[in-house]
């Protein structure tokens, strides 16, 4: 079984727009559970989810990161993908998953992203992104593991020490640890929908250069921050 985490806060526009699109996939849906684990939301989220989810609960842990391991910590399967709350899945995202850890052996999967909003700097923003994450994966230097779209093995992401829990730069740390015991791999045609709000609402350089900042000072730092902001 593949167990896919979304982590949500405040996401009661956007949570059952990624929920359906994990209810259509390509494999029988009791092949994979679907778990939302949720930080405490203000609005509607967890009421939405509900009917949708298999399991929807107040995440213990802190930030992102701690969301994503309380899920992996409840799942049932022998494969944790992770995604976003406002992130659309392609209907064989699933199935290419299963068929990428039945086929290769490999600890850690990931894949490449593109714009759900239209606009052309929408997508050459994420042409910079998936260009840095083939580079990289290629070079075997960083490893550009985005949390909205990546999966693993989970007794080796346990063993690994799984997220840390910092404001940003969790899913790029964390592919540094799981590479020590075994293969990371990229799979570039396992693309996800990903939303630009971020971008759109707080500018692209601003945004970028926060999560930088950030991520240089070790993923914590108390005069940005980067998770669970307010979207209008």
């Amino acid at each position: 079984m593949i167990s896919v985490v979304v982590p949500t806060y405040n996401e009661e526009q956007n949570i059952e727009r990624c929920l359906e699109s994990l209810a259509d996939q390509t494999v029988p849906r009791e092949t994979y559970e679907v778990i939302v684990v949720d930080g405490n939301s203000k609005d509607r989220t967890r009421e939405l989810a509900e009917p949708l989810a298999d399991s929807v609960f107040i995440q213990k842990s802190k930030r992102v990161g701690g969301a994503r391991n309380d899920g992996a910590m409840a799942a049932s399967g022998e494969v944790v993908a992770t995604t976003d709350a406002d992130c659309i899945l392609p209907r064989d995202w699933v199935e290419r998953i299963g068929r990428n850890f039945a086929e290769r052996e490999i600890v850690q999967l990931y894949g490449t992203v593109y714009p759900i909003e239209d606009g052309v700097r929408n997508r050459l923003s994420l042409v910079g992104a998936n260009t840095f994450s083939r580079l990289g994966y290629h070079t075997r230097t960083i490893y550009f593991t985005l949390g909205c779209n990546t999966a693993f093995d989970r007794d080796a992401f346990i063993r690994a020490g799984m997220y840390r829990c910092i404001d940003a730069g969790d899913d790029l740390e964390i592919a540094q640890r799981m590479r020590k015991l075994g293969k990371v791999y990229l799979d570039p045609d396992l693309a996800v929908g990903f939303s630009m709000r971020r971008y759109q609402q707080f500018g692209t350089i601003k945004s970028i250069s926060e999560w930088l900042y950030i991520v240089l000072r070790g993923g914590d730092a108390s005069s940005v921050t980067y998770s669970q902001r307010e979207y209008k």
